[in-house]
Formats: structure tokens, C-alpha cells, sequence
């Protein structure tokens, strides 16, 4: 019973001092595991809902809960939006550098009357012996240490005063309990803050950091006029839609920022090096749509809470996963799809370590694996979504990502790796397992690296054994190995490589592995196609392009969306194809399609083109034939197979209604299908003879026209789209 009051009461307390009617995801727990006075870690992906599982036990609490916050700007944040809950100011207070002595002994007044349920200083606060003595004579109900990956040296944003945290708070009250949240952290993190903060058997929750709603797809960047080229054409997609671009330098924030200006596009730039006034107005610009599209440095971005951030791009790669995953995170915070584009080449990855040539030797070995890690994810050829999450010490199933990364969505053909999958756990298992990935690839190329021949490895019987493939190859190999958990990386010693069981009992019993190879960028390369093409609708082609299809469905006694539907149409006005070879590239257009319909429209373009002195895009690239995702595959297999549609749509957990667009896609990229054997069960011969006669007559493939002109009392609208799917694919393939 007494449970059961308590929950009441949590969500009582919820109601009244934040107004929500339940929690979000695993807060209640949280919150409970802080009011019984657990040591707690909570790893929460942004947007989770981490800062509620402090502040509401701190109101609830007897005392004053210690925040520690790495940045002013976060601690203001925080302490404004505890403060809009609440009816006085003394709720919350921060203290830190910012304050002059007027409001740093307000601060105080109001600590030592009770007023005050949470205070939010920086660690540097806590190192001052004073506020040490200060803290003493409060009651103190908790510390909770915010962004805590900072503690870690393996963290994105180390900072050494967040190793002194436990020493300070040990000076205060040693039996304080301590929550400590952070939105990244990979097991070696996660140790790390254990440790250091020496909790006490605390209680873990670790959400999932699948953020299912964002696309992940990396091209290769190229020249810089390449990559400005690519960003200018990728957000032309994206027309009055909120974006940020983050680059390493601020030189490249201003010149980016400007040429998309001049191309239309309501951009700024932002980074350290602008007066604090300047960062402010472009801040709130972008949070109030006054500028749509932010170019940065990495300083933007931390507190901001806009959830309606339609893509993130990275002009430079970041110098880790951590920096990626919380960066790409700003974008979709509202549920809906949204867009991560990297560009990726390997002059950014020598810049980055060039900058590391003079940190401390410590220092350059953690960021030398960091940087290893990201080049890993740029080159794989795997499911992005799943690499990321391994990275964090999350299982995943590829085949849940749904084509959300471009892997997935255009995958590699995969090759079996058995053999070489085993020479590698074998090599690494003949040297005790005592070595990082760089090493055992050396190893089985055979390179007489200065570190083989030191330890005699050339010796060893699996030297050389892999010198048929490159180094690549073998990248790809191991890193595969590691996301089919036949390897992990040591948390102690990060990146030392160590065989699991199942690696044990792989090389006692192989069995097949299927994998692709990494993607190799070219130094010299150009931006690759992306999946969703940029360029600017030319508004009258379009119009001109909508009257010939008028034209030519006339002449083919067919309704006009069965020639080319609208957003073919949109593709041709924006990227001007003029002959049949990229006329066939154009979305929805198959070779077939393009064959019979296209000659006069590409006609019609060219001329166009020539006659209006048209500059078309010297980088239009003629696309391969995107390979079939698994889905569209395993729809097509079954309909061969007359598996009942509902059967197909339960198995991969669609609605029906969600099955029959993705045949409808199916059917738009040029591939017939029938579905006769399933229409024929559940629809009347006269009903689908009124449908069909109602589309070759119609002027529009629209559902709710088709509706309106059927009646609804002999018709639903499922019935008008499935006969679609077979109109569409009889009449225009």
C-alpha cells in the first residue's frame, strides 16, 4: 500500500510543481532511487527528460540539492526554466563568476532561510575553501553532477575540475547522496564516472540512444567549392526549414554562411569569436525564425531546446562520436524525420590530428582512438544507426533501422567473411589478446611496421596470412567482428581487443558471416549523390512540363498522372535532365518509363535550356539504380509467392494501409507487381471495374477525389488505393 501512495504522491507532486500528469520513460524510478537515498547513474539521450529527475526530488526535498553545471549559460538556462514553474525566484538560484557581491549575498540570504531548493554552481565554485565552509552549515539533501561524461578523460568535454568532485563534496557531508546525468556516455565513460565519483553501488538506468526519426548518411566532401556545391543543394530541399551546419573553424562559419545567403537561403553564422551581444541576437533569431539556418563552431547549440530542427550537417567531421551523436541529436527533437548529412574526407581527419600534436601523450592517445572511431563510422559500410549505438554499449538489430540510414537505405553487396573473420580472432587470440585494431590489421597484411618487428610479430604464424587484401579490408573485417560480438574493446585499457565467447566459440565452430566491405573515399573526390537532391524548382518548366504531360497522356489515351506524377515533374524542373540516360535518374522515373514517355519531354528541356541560357549543374550526377531495400525486397518475394497482403503487413509489423504505399513505391520506381490474387478476395468484379473506369478518366491520381466521385457507401478509400497500385502498375510500366 505504502508504495502505492508514494507513486500517487510523486505524480501529485509532478502535477503541482511542473504541471505534467505522468512521467516520461524511467523518471519515476530515477527519482525514487534519489529520495531513498541511492547513489544513482543515468544515462538519458537529449530530450529524455534528465534535468526533471533532479529538480522535482530537490523541491520535494528537505535542504538544498547541489547542481553542478559545466557552463554558465546552461546553469541560467536551468535556473530560468525552474523558476517559470514556480511562483518566487528564490526556487533556484546559480553561483558562479558571473555574480557581483550584491547578488552573490542575495544568493546566500536566500540559501540560509530555506528559500532556495536548488543551486547550481561549476565545479570551480566547489574548489574555493570558503564556499566549502559555507555548504557545511546548509542541509544539503543531494549533489547532482550534470553533463558528468566531463569527469572522463574519454569523455567529448573533459574537464579535470570534475575529477576533484568527489574530494569537495567529501568535505561537505561524505554521506550525501549524488545523482550523476549525462546524454553520452560509452561504457568506458560510464566507468569512469562510477569511479571517480566512488558511488556506492548505485543504481544504473541507461535509456535507449536510438533516435528512430533521424537519417544518418555520410558523402565524401571533396574540394570546398564541392562541399559548399552539396550543402546549397541539400538545403534547397529543406526551403524555410530550421538546419544547423557545425564546421572546425570560424573563418569557414562566415564564409559558408555567406554564400547560402547568396543563394537564397536565411542563414548566419556563430561561433566564439563574435561579441557576446552578437551570439545572443543570432541565438534567438534562430529560436525565433528570424534566421532559419545556423552555420557554427561547436559553441552553438548547448540549452538550446528548438524542436523543430530539420537536418544537422557536419561540413567537418567531428573529432569524436560523442560530439556526432550529441550534435545530430539537436535535429528532430519533435518526433518528426529529420536529416544528419556528414561530409566526410580525409584531409579533416589530418587537421584533426595536427591538432592534437601538442597535447600531453595521454591526451593524443585518447583523442588518436577517438578519431579512429569516427573514421570507423564514416567508412562503414553496416548500418550506421547500429555502429552508433554499439558505440555506446547498445545491442541493435540492423534490420529495425527501417532504411534509415543511407547503408540501409542503398546497401553494399555483402560478401562471406568466415574465413577471414576467423584468421582475425585467431591473430588476436595468438598474441593474448594484448592489442588494438591498428595492430593486428598490420599484423595480418604483413607490414613491417617499426612496433611488429619490435615484438617480434613478424615471427608470428599469422604474419602476413591476410596480405591478399589491403588494409581496408581488414579494417572492415575487424570492426564487423566487433559488431557481431565476437570482440570488444577493453574498458580498463580502451581499444585493446578481446575475444568474447562468442568469438571463442566461433573459432571452435565457424559458421557463415555475411559483410560489407567499408567505403573507401578517394582523396580527391567529388560529393557523391545524396538521398534527397537539391536544386531550385524552376517554377515555369514545371508549368511547361505539366502541359506536355497533359499532351503526351492524350496521345496515349491515358490519365495525365499515369505519364509522370508531380513530383517526377518537380525532379525535372529542378534538375534539368536532357536526354534519356539522365532522364531515366529522375525520381519515380524507371528506364522503361523513361523510353516510352520521356523523349519529348527531354526535348522540351533542352530547348528550354538553351533558349533561356541555363547554366544546368556541372555536377549532375546520372545515379546507379538505388538497390532494393530488404523491405521493398521481402514485399515483392511474398506478392510472387500470393502471400495475403495483411499477412505480409503483420510480419513486418506495418498497417495495411502502410503496406499498400510501399507497394505503391514500388510500383512508381518501374517494378510490376500483381496483386490480383488478394484484390480479388476482398473487392466485387463491378467494384473494381467502377474504380479502374474511374482512373483512366480521371485527371488527378487523387484518393478523396476518387472518394467523392464513387460515394462512400459503396466504397472506402483502402478500396480506391489498392486499385491504384494496380492501375499504376498495368498502365504506367
Amino acid at each position: 500500500m505504502s508504495a502505492i501512495v508514494e507513486e500517487v504522491s510523486l505524480i501529485k507532486s509532478l502535477k503541482k510543481y511542473f504541471g505534467f500528469g505522468g512521467f516520461k520513460g524511467r523518471q519515476q524510478q530515477i527519482i525514487e532511487s534519489l529520495l531513498n537515498g541511492k547513489d544513482t547513474l543515468v544515462i538519458m539521450p537529449t530530450g529524455g527528460g534528465k534535468s526533471l529527475c533532479y529538480q522535482l526530488p530537490a523541491i520535494i526535498s528537505g535542504g538544498t540539492a547541489i547542481i553542478i553545471s559545466p557552463l554558465i549559460a546552461l546553469m541560467k538556462n536551468q535556473v530560468d526554466l525552474v523558476r517559470s514553474y514556480s511562483n518566487n525566484d528564490e526556487i533556484a538560484h546559480f553561483m558562479n563568476s558571473s555574480l557581483n557581491k550584491t547578488q552573490l549575498k542575495k544568493v546566500k540570504e536566500d540559501l540560509v532561510n530555506g528559500a532556495t531548493k536548488l543551486l547550481y554552481v561549476a565545479p570551480e565554485t566547489l574548489t574555493k575553501q570558503e564556499n566549502i565552509d559555507f555548504f557545511k552549515e546548509l542541509e544539503i539533501s543531494f549533489v547532482a553532477v550534470d553533463e558528468a561524461h566531463c569527469i572522463s578523460e574519454w569523455g567529448h568535454d573533459f574537464r579535470p575540475e570534475y575529477r576533484r568532485i568527489k574530494i569537495m563534496i567529501q568535505q561537505i557531508d561524505d554521506t550525501i547522496p549524488i545523482i550523476a546525468l549525462t546524454a553520452t556516455a560509452t561504457p568506458k565513460v560510464r566507468y569512469d564516472i562510477s569511479k571517480t565519483l566512488q558511488l556506492e553501488e548505485p543504481d544504473v538506468y541507461i535509456d535507449s540512444f536510438n533516435r528512430d526519426n533521424l537519417f544518418y548518411e555520410v558523402v565524401p566532401k571533396g574540394g570546398k567549392e564541392n562541399a559548399f556545391k552539396t550543402i546549397v543543394k541539400f538545403i534547397q530541399n529543406y526551403k524555410n526549414e530550421a538546419g544547423i551546419i557545425y564546421c572546425l573553424n570560424r573563418k569557414t562559419t562566415e564564409e559558408l554562411a555567406e554564400v547560402l545567403q547568396i543563394n537564397g537561403i536565411n542563414a548566419r553564422a556563430y561561433h566564439a569569436g563574435m561579441e557576446s551581444k552578437v551570439r545572443t541576437a543570432t541565438q534567438d533569431a534562430f529560436i525565433m525564425e528570424g534566421a532559419k539556418v545556423i552555420v557554427a563552431t561547436i559553441a552553438f547549440g548547448m540549452g538550446i531546446d528548438k524542436p523543430d530542427v530539420r537536418f544537422v550537417i557536419h561540413y567537418d567531421i567531428p573529432k569524436s562520436l560523442e560530439n556526432y551523436y550529441q550534435e545530430t541529436g539537436r535535429a528532430g527533437r519533435d518526433g518528426l524525420p529529420a536529416h544528419c548529412l556528414a561530409l566526410f574526407g580525409y584531409k579533416d581527419i589530418e587537421k584533426l590530428e595536427k591538432l592534437m600534436r601538442d597535447k600531453p601523450v595521454a591526451e593524443r592517445e585518447v583523442g588518436a582512438q577517438h578519431i579512429m572511431e569516427v573514421v570507423g563510422y564514416a567508412e562503414t559500410a553496416e548500418c550506421r544507426r547500429k555502429f552508433l549505438l554499439h558505440y555506446f554499449g547498445e545491442d541493435y538489430d540492423a534490420k529495425d533501422c527501417n532504411c534509415m540510414c543511407d547503408n540501409c537505405k542503398t546497401p553494399k553487396e555483402k560478401l562471406e567473411g568466415k574465413e577471414d573473420i576467423l584468421l582475425a580472432l585467431k591473430a588476436i587470440k595468438s598474441l593474448d589478446e594484448n592489442f588494438k585494431l591498428h595492430y593486428i590489421v598490420n599484423l595480418v597484411t604483413g607490414s613491417n611496421a617499426q612496433e611488429i618487428l619490435a615484438f617480434k610479430h613478424n615471427k608470428n604464424q599469422y604474419f602476413g596470412k591476410g596480405k591478399d587484401n589491403d588494409k581496408n579490408y581488414w579494417n572492415s573485417i575487424i570492426r564487423q567482428a566487433i559488431l557481431n560480438n565476437f570482440l570488444i574493446k577493453e574498458i580498463e585499457n580502451y581499444g585493446i581487443l578481446k575475444l568474447t565467447d562468442n568469438g571463442h566459440a566461433f573459432i571452435k565452430k565457424p559458421r557463415s558471416v555475411k559483410l560489407a566491405i567499408n567505403h573507401e573515399y578517394g582523396r580527391g573526390e567529388d560529393p557523391g549523390s545524396i538521398s534527397m537532391k537539391g536544386g531550385a524548382l524552376d517554377n515555369i518548366l514545371f508549368k511547361m512540363l505539366k502541359d506536355m504531360r497533359k499532351q503526351v497522356a492524350k496521345e496515349n489515351s491515358v490519365p495525365p498522372f499515369v505519364v509522370f506524377q508531380d513530383p517526377s515533374l518537380e525532379d525535372m524542373a529542378t534538375q534539368y535532365p536532357i536526354n534519356l540516360k539522365e532522364f531515366a535518374n529522375i525520381t519515380g522515373v524507371s528506364s522503361g518509363k523513361a523510353n516510352r514517355y520521356g523523349k519529348k519531354f527531354a526535348e522540351l528541356i533542352k530547348k528550354y535550356v538553351e533558349e533561356n541560357e541555363i547554366e544546368r549543374p556541372e555536377d549532375f550526377v546520372v545515379k546507379s539504380v538505388v538497390s532494393k531495400s530488404k523491405l521493398k525486397v521481402y514485399i515483392i518475394t511474398n506478392i510472387d509467392k500470393k502471400i495475403p497482403l495483411p499477412t505480409i503487413a503483420d510480419n513486418k509489423n506495418l498497417s495495411l494501409k502502410d503496406l499498400y504505399t510501399e507497394i505503391e513505391t514500388i510500383v512508381a520506381s518501374g517494378t510490376k507487381v500483381n496483386i490480383d490474387y488478394y484484390i480479388n478476395e476482398v473487392l466485387d468484379e463491378w467494384q473494381q471495374e467502377e474504380i479502374y473506369d474511374y482512373f483512366k478518366e480521371a485527371e488527378s491520381d487523387s484518393l478523396e477525389d476518387g472518394l467523392a466521385e464513387l460515394g462512400s457507401d459503396e466504397f472506402e478509400l483502402e478500396d480506391i488505393l489498392l486499385m491504384r497500385v494496380k492501375f499504376m502498375s498495368e498502365m504506367a510500366n
